[in-house]
């Protein structure tokens, strides 16, 4: 006797039986209204013709679980599978993605969760955590009878020797983000390059009342760069302009080929095992870590990669053969004297952790040639802490004492050693710059 098929519904639908006259009414208005606003409220909101997700099903039986999408049209689905750790990869056109608070959190069968989110301009994803090897079978699309469309990707489980064979190193179509273009040589002031953590598929941490990393550094990052803009003594460039993934390379390659004069990565931590641990801490690069706590916040951050289903590969970090040992020191030294200076102005309008500046060896934080550091501006698992991060007038004056260290660090400041640069490798879309 075969098992009876498990089903977990989320979203707007409760049953296919009566799918066709409730999914007419789910989408109508949405059609009519046009496209919802991004999924975190901030930035920009997905394509006026993107598909709309509404539902995600669940169901297994023998070897095989099925995860069936409920979308307003047809798309086309590309999947593939990785290693380390066992995952499968959907690639699709950018949807917009209206399912409910729980989606993705329910084990079934093969599949012990999954997350989705945009990954790039005009692509989204959606990545599955596998339970054991498994491969992705041939992809359906199916129409109803109230017009929606059914996606239906079947996982089937495998011997780990076949799910070797069919993994790849990586994403076979990486996201590129394109370097801001090179300064004018009448153009002097220095060029700052924000990068706000996470984005897209990757929430980053997530406080225990479902609030998102990614959004509120993201809201940070934006005021700060409204804040350095307004002083008119800067060039600013974002890793990213709203909620898409940007691998950790290509974080770095960014600010590599625009020849940044300053990196400052945006974060926010969690620890739900001790909510009393709150502050902020500011990281510079190292390869031996300050202390244990330090390691496994870097060894969580270096591990984003993975969760956007991208390959991690050091990329632009290996960098022993392309500069003088001189030039990394060098310029270690200029993100800890910039770390001395944020400390400074920030210990006087926040509360800081009990070691304020640390060091890591956190992927984001290995360009050679640009001075680098990473903010952790709270714990979203403190509440206090929590509280003062969605607070504006928090933000306004932490982003002007930031600033101000801005302003001190490059105040007289000498010009970094820099070698002849490498031309840059041609990419996609363009990381905006203030004129």
């Amino acid at each position: 006797m075969q098992p009876r098929a498990r089903t977990f519904r989320f979203g707007l639908l409760r049953s296919l039986r009566v799918a066709g006259s409730l999914v007419a009414l789910a989408l109508g208005p949405a059609l009519i209204a046009g496209p919802a606003p991004a999924q975190d409220g901030i930035g920009a909101g997905p394509a006026r013709n993107a598909a709309i997700a509404i539902a995600a099903d669940l169901a297994s039986q023998g070897g095989t679980t099925k995860l069936v999408l409920t979308l307003s049209k047809a798309v086309e689905a590309r999947a593939f599978v990785m290693e380390r750790p066992d995952r499968a990869v959907i690639d699709l056109p950018e949807v917009n993605f209206q399912l409910g608070s729980e989606a993705g959190r329910h084990r079934d069968g093969v599949v012990a969760s999954f997350r989705y989110g945009l990954f790039a301009p005009g692509r989204s994803r959606i990545v599955v955590d596998l339970a054991g090897p498994a491969v992705v079978d041939a992809i359906e699309t199916t129409k109803t009878r109230g017009g929606a469309t059914l996606v239906t990707i079947p996982f089937r489980r495998v011997e780990r020797d076949a799910f070797r064979k069919a993994s790849v190193a990586g994403d076979p179509n990486p996201s590129a983000a394109k370097a801001p273009p090179p300064r004018e040589a009448a153009d002097t002031r220095p060029l700052i390059v924000i990068d706000a953590g996470h984005g897209g598929i990757d929430p980053g941490a997530i406080a225990a009342t479902g609030v998102y990393e990614k959004d509120i550094v993201f809201g940070f990052a934006q005021a700060l760069v409204e804040r350095l803009e307004g002083t008119g003594r800067y060039r600013i460039a974002m890793t990213r302009d709203r909620d898409v993934f940007v691998s950790l390379s290509e974080r770095v390659r960014i600010a590599r080929e625009a020849r940044a004069d300053l990196f400052v990565s945006i974060h926010a931590d969690s620890i739900s095992a001790a909510p009393q641990v709150k502050g902020a801490t500011i990281y510079t690069g190292s390869e031996k870590a300050t202390d244990g706590e330090s390691a496994r916040l870097a060894e969580r951050e270096n591990k984003a990669d993975a969760a956007g289903g991208a390959d991690s590969g050091e990329g632009a970090t290996d960098v022993a053969d392309i500069l003088q040992e001189l030039t990394l020191r060098e310029t270690r030294g200029f993100s800890s004297g910039f770390a001395a200076k944020l400390m400074g102005q920030l210990s006087p309008v926040m509360e800081m952790s009990a070691k304020p500046h640390r060091e890591a060896g956190f992927r984001v934080l290995r360009s050679p040639d640009v001075p680098s550091v990473l903010v952790e501006l709270g714990y979203l698992s403190s509440k206090s802490d929590l509280e003062k991060l969605l607070s504006e007038e928090w933000r306004t004056k932490v982003t002007g004492s930031m600033a101000k260290a801005i302003d001190l660090f490059f105040a007289g400041r000498a010009t970094l050693s820099r070698p002849t640069p490498t031309p840059p490798r041609k990419a996609a879309s363009i990381a905006p710059v203030s004129p």
